[in-house]
């Protein structure tokens, strides 16, 4: 089957094809591997496309998905002709959950591999650690995952959201009377770049509609962080008396321990929800989840989205998974950065097309100002900050490792790559990065 890709200037069909070609596993920890096409490396016949994602380390958790649905889009276009005429060669690479192994992994690609485009990163500081290779050699980035803002780069394009498409929209929910009317906000992360600047953003905000100073508090743990017993009870006395949320920004497998203790210490939504910016279906699998339900997270896709359109995407999700023998098989969900992933590599596809080459400057002139129907609906390329218009959506963890939707934008959210709250003088930095 096939879904029509609407473009501001052309149009080339967005397939959502089911019973896709036997993909091989790639194994927990691998360093590189060619798929996605039988075409051989190098050849007249075929283009390559990098997948930097972590298969290994702390950020598998949230990072192997998407390397499988942007296996999926590969498999998918090369099952309907491949992009002007030529196969796609997938080359994934594992920097596992290694910062400084990005950049490795980003320049072996560029310039070892050869890649057209690269589709990758999850965490902020990976992709601060790759940024200076892209510019460098003047290579594009498909970056997925919501983050901090406080960037444009010309070599990278930001699917997932800005903070006013995420970080905003959430904390004004909370604050508002359908979302709880709070006043209290304990604002817990990991410590590096994302949670950090993303906590600028939410403080400087709460300030500005007159939350005082002692009623938020800021805490970090390190990746990889187990033992949350002491923060937990830190929140629950924070708590006391109502009126107090949690706005996490904790990112990876700590979110497993967290959410445990958590429920372990008699706290629940009812009385201190957390609302997420980086825990979505998919690592609510490697949860206990009914001790969760009620808590929130802020996204622009869910899976629970209803439309013909998105029911077919995670249907094809789950049979690619079960068809090409990965983990969970038909119990595999999608979720907001998978999507972003996925709609990515199409995105790529049509500014290809419709440049008619595969040259990092004119595709980047043609992605500017793309419109297309995505899995979870319409969304567009912003005109010339390299950034997304995307809705937002709050939702609500279900008994069944869903969300309910309870809170959506009526339309498309422009994105700010630099937020107003912390350039109140509008004086933003000029974009980096571009043609040598």
């Amino acid at each position: 089957m096939r879904k029509l890709l609407t473009l501001a200037l052309v149009c080339c069909l967005l397939p959502f094809v089911g019973g896709c070609s036997s993909q091989p596993e790639s194994p927990d920890g691998a360093t590189s591997e060619n798929t996605g096409s039988s075409e051989s490396a190098g050849s007249a016949d075929a283009v390559k496309v990098g997948i930097l994602h972590s298969l290994s380390g702390t950020m598998a958790i949230s990072e192997t998905s998407l390397r499988d649905v942007v296996l999926m889009a590969v498999d998918e276009i090369n099952s309907s002709g491949g992009v002007l005429g030529k196969q796609i060669e997938a080359v994934v690479v594992d920097p596992a959950s290694d910062w400084d192994l990005f950049a490795e992994k980003a320049k072996d690609l560029i310039k070892g591999d050869d890649v057209s485009v690269t589709f990758g990163c999850w965490t902020s500081v990976s992709r601060k650690s790759v940024l200076p290779v892209f510019e460098d050699y003047n290579s594009l980035l498909f970056y997925p995952v919501q983050y901090e803002g406080e960037e444009q780069s010309l070599n990278v394009f930001y699917t997932g959201a800005t903070p006013n498409q995420q970080l905003i929209p959430a904390a004004e929910y909370l604050m508002s009377e359908d979302g709880g009317g709070f006043k209290k906000f304990f604002l817990l992360g990991t410590d590096y770049v994302f949670p950090r600047t993303a906590n600028k953003v939410l403080k400087a905000f709460l300030k500005s509609k007159g939350v005082a100073d002692e009623d938020i508090i800021e805490e970090y743990t390190p990746f990889h962080h187990q033992d949350y017993q002491t923060l937990v009870g830190r929140i629950k006395e924070f708590a006391v008396g109502g009126d107090a949320c949690v706005l996490s920004t904790i990112n990876g497998d700590s979110n497993v321990p967290f959410y445990k203790e958590f429920a372990n210490q008699g706290l629940t939504s009812d009385d201190c929800p957390i609302m997420a910016f980086s825990v979505a279906e998919d690592e609510l699998r490697a949860m206990d989840v009914p001790p969760l339900v009620g808590h929130l997270a802020a996204w622009n896709y869910y899976q629970s989205i209803d439309s013909a359109e998105n029911a077919e995407f995670v249907a094809n999700f789950k049979q690619y998974c079960a068809d090409n023998n990965l983990p969970d098989g038909t119990d595999r969900v999608t979720d907001d950065p998978i999507e972003a992933a996925y709609f990515g590599v199409y995105v790529w596809k049509a500014a290809v097309e419709k440049a008619q080459s595969f040259d990092v400057d004119a595709v980047r002139d043609a992605v500017y100002g793309l419109e297309f129907d995505a899995p979870g609906g319409a969304k567009k390329m912003h005109d010339s900050n390299q950034h997304t218009h995307k809705p937002v959506y709050i939702g609500e963890i279900r008994p069944d490792g869903q969300f309910d939707i309870v809170y959506q934008t009526a339309d498309l959210v422009v994105p700010d790559s630099y937020s107003t709250y912390l350039h109140p003088d509008g004086n933003f930095p000029a974009a980096t990065g571009g043609p040598k």
